[in-house]
């Protein structure tokens, strides 16, 4: 009988029995196997790892929300989650591998109880075991030939692809993965040397393949290399993330090496590009822009493109980041304000390389203040209406200044509170403030701004880990505006943003119109320094935990998670389409509900203006050539977005491409027409409709003696 055999038996074996600790012994046994044919030893827990361990496993189901013990759902879901970890396209571990994993899938809770990490260490080293047999097949595919004309697919949605049954279909696997990658740097780079000023000399496709193929030795030799540099302390993050991530996808662990290094970044004031970040699929992608910031001035980098290559200054080499961990990517982007950093950017995750260069900066509260503009507009057969439209890219507050008791602290609520006085000498018919870029930002001030519009009210209900729910209430009387509220929403409202667009809604103060709904973001986060939590001072670095505590609930009752702020009307957008939304991360918390908080009715929304003006918008869109387009780019950009495989037959690749080039010049100009921050308000047709609507809704009002504002 083989070691694999016999190893097998004796897993099984231990499964039957049940106990965690016996588990233990088969995988210390092949670790220790490994360990005597590897040059440089594996990682092994520490002491402190255990401990850690046992911490994360009390501190879950008392600290988070949902009270949820650890038990064998999260269990279930961490195996898959730390699996995903090391192989999301399914590339390297066999089937027999997750097969043999999964009969542990209901003990990881009772490991991590007892501190005992070796299920961990024993997927780790089976996954580099397979990374060095799959590399090695790379390397000898990379020196023979490849068919380009062969009418051949390969599957590229993670859902819809298979683990390998055996060494021959991971093989081929392997072949078509290696093909479509030589395909895309081939074509890459034999149109940067098209578009080369003074290219001397011009190159051949031959030497072209020569240097793509070099590029993807050097990626996946870096590749192997990097996982055997793993530590204890990234090994222990990966494992416990995936433990906490089973309750929700905002829960983390934060090993004692990431905690010190996020210390170290703050103490040196390093700066970046203002982007949010994500990890998927072994590639890096640009989950939101911040306001304010950097890539927001800069105007190209958009949610869902995926970063590529990385490059320091306005020359130099460019690093190849596809498959490096977030962190490594994190630090390259990240550096000293006012340097140059270069990005090579595929739009969208699957459009044509495009390289950008942006300044790092700071970001400056007044980059992301709120800004108004009085609009003279008008409406064929309904006259000329004059509209107050603010732009506001986040909830801020400069708590600094604030903490000094300082005067005249800068904060959105303070800022909007000047432009709305500033209308109202001006007499607006209504006012539109726009959300549909702002990701959120303070509490205190959702609530405080919600208070310029209702005079007094709970704005937000919070639940606590322990079941209890607390309101949050605008306690100033009075109003700034009680006239006509349009507010502007789209998928990329989070947060606060969504908290302010609920109160509205509650109330029937004012009408929501954008995407069909928010992002639907509706938790509240918490960092706890292990260190404090063991021995009541920080002095030694045990990590943090990263927690979801608190939920949040409109006055209603209803939770933003998950669902958001459904729109009163909608308008069509590409934003919508975009899977950037709470909804798209695994195992976010479900939407719920709490009872409702007493708060006043205004008659702002009368349901026969909601439907008039849904049915007078819709007929507009119908008839505007602009929208048209619009609806034709946004069913392209879903049905590219659905293709479950691609074909690797150069002549369809390379039609495809040049579709896809086209389709993301449309797309960037529509994100664009939403991101854009140089302007107060853009003249697009899409805002020029939610100006129509407030029009509309305006002289409503005002037919039907609603439309107060004093």
């Amino acid at each position: 009988m083989s070691f694999r055999q016999k190893l097998s038996v004796a897993l099984l074996a231990t499964v039957c029995i049940g106990s965690p600790q016996l588990n233990s012994l088969s995988f210390a046994q092949e670790q220790a196997d490994r360990a005597a044919t590897q040059q440089s030893p594996p990682p092994q827990p520490t002491s402190r790892d255990k401990v850690i361990a046992k911490l994360i496993s009390n501190l879950m189901p008392t600290q988070h929300v949902s009270g949820k013990q650890l038990n064998d759902e999260i269990s279930q879901r961490a195996l898959d989650l730390f699996l995903e970890s090391f192989d999301p396209m399914k590339l390297y571990f066999l089937q027999s591998d997750v097969d043999e994993f999964k009969r542990y899938s209901n003990v990881i809770d009772d490991q991590v109880r007892l501190g005992d990490l070796s299920l961990a260490y024993y997927i780790y080293g089976r996954f580099t075991q397979r990374v060095d047999e799959r590399v090695a097949v790379v390397m000898e595919l990379l020196d023979g030939e490849f068919d380009f004309t062969r009418d051949e697919q390969i599957i590229i949605d993670r859902d819809a692809t298979q683990y390998a049954r055996n060494a021959d279909e991971a093989r081929d696997r392997w072949r078509r993965q290696i093909k479509l990658a030589l395909l895309d740097l081939r074509n890459e780079k034999s149109d940067k040397d098209e578009d080369a000023e003074n290219a001397e000399p011009e190159k051949s496709m031959d030497d072209i393949m020569a240097e793509a193929k070099d590029q993807l030795r050097r990626r996946y030799a870096r590749y192997a290399r990097r996982w055997k540099q793993t530590s204890s302390d990234d090994l222990l993050e990966l494992f416990l993330t995936s433990v906490t991530n089973g309750y929700d996808p905002h829960s983390t662990y934060m090993s004692p090496a990431t905690l010190e290094d996020f210390a170290i970044s703050m103490r040196l004031n390093l700066d970046g590009i203002g982007a949010s970040l994500g990890e998927k699929d072994g590639t890096t992608v640009v989950r939101q822009i911040i306001p304010g910031g950097a890539a927001d001035s800069h105007g190209k980098l958009k949610p869902d493109d995926v970063i590529v290559a990385v490059g320091q200054d306005l020359e130099g080499p460019m690093v190849d980041i596809i498959e490096m961990p977030l962190k490594e990517v994190v630090k390259l982007i990240r550096g000293r304000a006012g340097s140059t950093v270069r990005l090579a950017v595929r739009p969208g995750g699957t459009g044509n390389e495009e390289i950008l260069k942006i300044v790092r900066a700071r970001i400056e509260l007044e980059d992301s203040a709120a800004r108004g503009e009085i609009i003279e507009h008008e409406l064929p057969g309904q006259g000329k209406v004059k509209l107050g439209y603010i732009n506001l890219p986040s909830f801020y507050m400069d708590m600094e200044a604030a903490r000094r008791n300082e005067r005249d602290y800068r904060s959105s609520t303070r800022d909007v509170e000047r432009i709305l006085y500033d209308f109202k000498e001006q007499n607006v018919g209504g006012v539109v403030l726009d959300l549909s870029r702002n990701g959120g930002g303070s509490l205190t001030e959702a609530i405080s701004l919600t208070g310029l519009f209702i005079d007094r009210g709970p704005v937000v209900q919070v639940k606590n880990s322990d079941g209890s729910v607390q309101q949050y209430s605008d306690d100033q009387g009075g109003t700034v505006w009680d006239g006509p509220l349009v507010v502007v929403t789209s998928k990329l409202s989070a947060s606060a943003s969504e908290i302010f667009a609920g109160a509205i809604q509650d109330y029937h103060r004012g009408i929501i119109v954008g995407d069909p709904a928010t992002h639907g973001k509706g938790t509240v986060q918490t960092l706890r320094d292990l260190g404090q939590d063991l021995f009541g001072s920080n002095t030694e670095n045990y990590g943090a935990l990263k927690v979801t505590l608190q939920q949040f609930y409109l006055p209603d009752g209803e939770s933003t998670q998950l669902r958001g702020v459904e729109a009163d009307l909608v308008l069509p957008s590409m934003t919508s389409k975009l899977p950037v939304a709470e909804g798209d991360l695994e195992y976010a918390l479900e939407f719920d509900k709490v009872p409702l908080a007493k708060h006043n009715l205004y008659a702002m929304t009368p349901d026969s203006l909601i439907n008039q003006l849904r049915i007078n918008s819709a007929n507009r869109v119908q008839q505007d050539k602009e929208f048209a387009e619009l609806m034709r780019r946004i069913e392209l950009y879903v049905r590219e977005k659905d293709q479950k495989s691609i074909s690797l037959n150069e002549e369809d690749f390379l039609r495809r491409r040049a579709e896809r080039e086209a389709q993301t010049e449309a797309e960037e100009e529509e994100l664009d027409e939403v991101l854009n921050n140089d302007e107060i308000f853009r003249d697009t047709y899409y805002n020029k409709e939610v100006m129509n609507v407030a029009h509309e809704y305006v002289n409503g009002l005002r037919s039907q003696n609603l439309a107060v504002a004093k």
